[in-house]
């Protein structure tokens, strides 16, 4: 054979889909597991077309999964975002959307065994050490697909999956604030850099001349935008201890305005070089946690809640998120965990096929 199977289950996770694998069934060393994953994607042209991504950093991403060794995880969960058009693969961040799909696919793997009508997995997201509950319907031990839960972005209704973040604080950089100070200002605009569930350096969208409520093709449109708001993420990266995040996905950028439609905020949010069609999971408890600290870029754009858990509803381009955000302000904001429902939905199974100059296979290397 000139081609190489790999056994992937193919899932909608949230607002962003793509391959799930087991650990296992992947090359160990990065390097190759960087090249395979190229292959898997198409990466490296607009629409992937030799491969299975989308066309669109929310189609492009990978997860694997394996059974944990930590005495706490059920899971072990290892993202990866592969670029659309540059064959380039970044393990550091993680991925909330297609983190709703984990569940779901480790017990279409066998990876766990469903429990009667909810079945409860805890999942650490190995990329940044963050721990996730996951509860996923699985009425009279089945798992169910089918349900009445509708998110923005996603047509349809599906089953819920009902996600619980804790340990987010600093998970990649090891603080809240990285730059220490709860705002900075770089090139003239100011910004608060933090660390909840995913680094953000989030900006006024009025310090950009836009509104904060521009749709994501008037955003992806506006290059003067892009090349301003890049030359500040790449400051603000090497400000919040990251290096040169050039070539990172990470930190992300996102823009905020007061809420127009009942909301907390409205924010847009970028992955960085495009703008999200939706809200990422992760970027959105960052930008709850930005509303809900004073001091922050958010101050004057909404009345912040003072009682514990409190609901920030996040307008985003395609409708809201809700998150709901366990926190205590005694000796200033801090987050103990961070609450989201979303859906997904298996989508293929079976094997996708990689060239054997890329990978031989296990096999071959065992």
């Amino acid at each position: 054979m000139t081609q190489t199977g790999i056994p992937y289950v193919f899932m909608r996770g949230g607002t962003s889909r793509g391959p799930y694998f087991r650990r296992e069934d992947l090359p160990e060393d990065r390097e190759t597991l960087a090249k395979v994953l190229i292959a898997v994607v198409g990466s490296g042209h607009a629409i992937n077309i030799d491969g299975i991504g989308g066309g669109a950093a929310v189609t492009t991403k990978v997860a694997m999964l394996s059974r944990s060794e930590d005495d706490w995880a059920d899971i072990d969960y290892f993202f990866a975002q592969v670029s659309v058009e540059e064959q380039m693969v970044d393990f550091k961040p993680t991925c909330g959307n297609i983190l709703s799909g984990v569940g779901p696919a480790a017990i279409e793997m066998g990876l766990i065994d469903p429990a009667e009508d909810v079945t409860e997995i805890r999942i650490r997201a190995t990329n940044t050490g963050a721990r996730v509950v996951a509860k996923v319907r699985t009425p009279g031990g089945r798992l169910s697909y089918e349900g009445s839960t509708e998110i923005a972005g996603v047509p349809g209704v599906s089953s819920a999956v009902q996600l619980t973040f804790m340990g987010v604080v600093g998970s990649a950089t090891g603080a809240f604030l990285p730059t220490g100070n709860l705002r900075d200002e770089i090139d003239g605009v100011e910004v608060t850099c933090m660390d909840v569930a995913m680094p953000v350096v989030l900006a006024r969208a009025t310090d950009f001349g836009l509104t904060g409520y521009e749709s994501v093709e008037e955003l992806d449109a506006n290059r003067a935008f892009f090349k301003r708001m890049e030359a500040i993420r790449l400051k603000a990266g090497a400000a919040m201890g990251m290096g040169d995040v050039s070539k990172s996905v990470t930190p992300k950028f996102a823009v905020i305005a007061p809420a127009q439609e009942g909301g907390t905020i409205a924010a847009r949010y970028f992955m960085p070089w495009k703008a999200h069609p939706t809200m990422a999971v992760t970027g959105a408890q960052c930008i709850a946690s930005c509303a809900l600290t004073p001091g922050s870029v958010a101050d004057g754009m909404l009345e912040r809640p003072t009682d514990s858990p409190a609901e920030i509803v996040i307008e985003h381009a395609s409708g809201r998120i809700d998150v709901l955000v366990d926190f205590t302000t005694e000796g200033g904001f801090s987050l103990t965990a961070a609450g989201l429902v979303r859906t997904a939905r298996k989508l293929a199974d079976g094997q996708v096929y990689v060239p054997r100059a890329v990978w031989a296979g296990q096999e071959v290397n065992a």
